[in-house]
């Protein structure tokens, strides 16, 4: 079992950048394929980004594709996920979550899940 808690989440102005933390629990994070969601008011959770166990392939969504990565450090039991270019479309609540498959873009398929970060860029 491994809990998540996101931070570094806060306003910023368009073109700016911020880096969230999603810090892990227990001796088992390096087992874990990690996934950062977003959500924004009034629509469904999306996938933004996940990253294998070994830090080695990742996978973006195509609205943040050369904005954003993805990282991990396991010695740290810490994933990260630095934003760049930053729109107001990428204002909502970023949720960091663990799966024990591989990553996906599917919610369902993740284990656990942190509180969420709340990141709000204006215009």
């Amino acid at each position: 079992q491994v809990q998540v808690v996101e931070s570094g989440g806060g306003l910023v102005q368009a073109g700016g950048s911020l880096r969230l933390s999603c810090a892990a629990s227990g001796r088992t994070f390096s087992s874990y394929d990690m996934g950062w969601f977003r959500q924004a008011p009034g629509k469904e959770r999306e996938f933004v980004a996940g990253i294998s166990w070994s830090g080695i392939t990742t996978l973006y969504a195509d609205s943040v594709k050369g904005r954003f990565t993805i990282s991990r450090d396991n010695a740290k039991n810490t994933a990260y996920l630095q934003m760049n270019s930053l729109k107001p479309e990428d204002t909502a609540v970023y949720y960091c979550a663990a799966t024990k498959l591989r990553y996906s873009d599917d919610p369902g398929s993740y284990d656990y899940w942190g509180q969420g970060t709340q990141v709000t860029v204006s215009s």
